[in-house]
Formats: structure tokens, C-alpha cells, sequence
């Protein structure tokens, strides 16, 4: 029999931030399982004191913490250093969404959850945070440098603090240049998924727009298209 080979993020670190034990054992036992190491911490002081002890690879967070809520752990681990995180709420409000990608979630996940779906997620997320080893070209358009390798970006040398998506997403952008594309496939090609709430896509075309762009308000780069969705214009950069 062929033995199945490790998916090649098997061995990352993922710190499990709940609350509720049981919730935290049973997402704890599937990552496990997945060939995750796994730590775990149940509220915000001690996710922040775990993962300054151990750098975790992928933090899924629950929003709703006792003392410190989860947007406030996502804003200072950013603060210490990217990480990607994704957010539990038990919440369907779409504005506690929109908050948990704002402060820098990659992701969000709707309690009541399936174990085997969030499994699916952190892989997806890791997939594209840590590509094989094929060695990236580095991109260049309107005064945008993006080294893929090292994950890296600068706007006229000066270094941009993109999230894990926004980054992939520019570089996306920066590949198809003058392609107009709608969220649906902005969040297939980009975020991997062939489902999900479309404001994921708006809300971070939204933050990179105020990284990018000169002005934001009336951004030039990367363009709404009404009825379609976005296009990136590097000759719209006024050089």
C-alpha cells in the first residue's frame, strides 16, 4: 500500500486561542491529527505570552475572550510580527466580521463550526503563506516592489506592513496587470476558496488601497470596474 504522503505545512505550529475547553480540545485533537503541533491558551495575556515563547505558524483566535477581546490579541501579535490568523466568532454579524479582517485576520470561521472545515482552512491559509520552494520572482510596476520569496514589499523603498492577503493579493494584482476580475474569482484565485462572503475580498481591495495608493479616496492602482469587480493600473501612477 502507498503510504499517503505529509502535506507540506504538516509540523507547523498552530496556537489555539478559546475560551471553552471543549471547543479548544476538539479543534486542538483534529490539528493534531492533521499533523499540527499544537499549542493552547485560553485567553488573550496568555496567547500573547505562548506565542512570544513559541512563534506560532497560524493562530486561530475566538473573538469573544474573557478581559481581552480577540481583536485586540490579533492587533498586538501583528504588532510583534506578521502571523496569520483566523477568527471564531459565535457571532453571524457581519460588522464582527468585518472588524476581525480590519485589524489583520485572514480568515474568519462562524461558530457553530465544522472541526474538519477549519482543518481545511488552515491549510489553505498556510498553503499560500508558505509556497514550495521554487525560488519566486521578485515584481515590480507604479513604484511597487514585491520580493515573493521573502515576502516583502516596498512603495518607492519604502517597506509596506501588508498582511498575510494583502500581500498575496497585491502580487496577484501585480501578475495580471489591466485584467479586470470580480470578487468571485479575486477570492477562488487569491484566497483559494470556490466559496465564501465576498466582503472578505472588498474589505482587504479596501486596506490595500490605503497602503498603496496616494490618495485612497480616489485610488489610480487598483481600479473598481462597476459590475465587474477590480483591475490593477500600474500605467495609472502618474510617472
Amino acid at each position: 500500500m502507498e503510504q499517503q504522503q505529509s502535506p507540506p505545512q504538516a509540523g507547523a505550529r498552530v496556537l489555539v486561542v478559546d475560551d471553552d475547553p471543549t471547543v479548544a480540545e476538539i479543534v486542538t485533537g483534529y490539528l493534531d491529527r492533521a499533523g499540527y503541533v499544537v499549542d493552547r491558551a485560553g485567553d488573550g495575556p496568555a496567547a500573547l505570552a505562548r506565542a512570544a515563547a513559541n512563534r506560532p505558524d497560524l493562530v486561530v483566535l475566538d473573538l469573544m475572550l474573557p478581559g481581552m477581546d480577540g481583536l485586540e490579541v490579533c492587533r498586538r501579535m501583528r504588532g510583534a510580527g506578521p502571523v496569520p490568523v483566523i477568527m471564531l466568532t459565535a457571532r453571524g454579524d457581519e460588522d464582527d466580521r468585518i472588524l476581525g479582517l480590519e485589524v489583520g485576520a485572514d480568515d474568519y470561521v462562524t461558530k457553530p463550526f465544522s472541526p474538519r472545515e477549519l482543518v481545511l482552512r488552515v491549510e489553505s491559509v498556510l498553503r499560500r503563506t508558505r509556497p514550495p520552494g521554487a525560488a519566486a520572482p521578485t515584481l515590480r510596476a507604479a513604484g511597487l516592489r514585491l520580493d515573493t520569496a521573502a515576502r516583502r514589499a516596498t512603495k518607492n523603498g519604502t517597506e509596506l506592513a501588508l498582511t498575510i492577503r494583502e500581500f498575496d493579493l497585491l502580487a496577484f494584482f501585480l501578475r495580471h496587470p489591466g485584467r479586470a476580475f470580480s470578487r468571485e474569482e479575486l477570492m477562488r484565485e487569491v484566497w483559494g476558496w470556490d466559496f465564501g462572503d465576498l466582503s472578505t475580498v472588498t474589505v482587504h481591495v479596501r486596506r490595500l488601497r490605503g497602503k498603496v495608493e496616494d490618495d485612497p479616496a480616489r485610488p489610480r492602482l487598483i481600479q473598481t470596474v462597476w459590475g465587474v469587480g477590480y483591475r490593477f493600473e500600474p500605467s495609472h501612477d502618474g510617472e
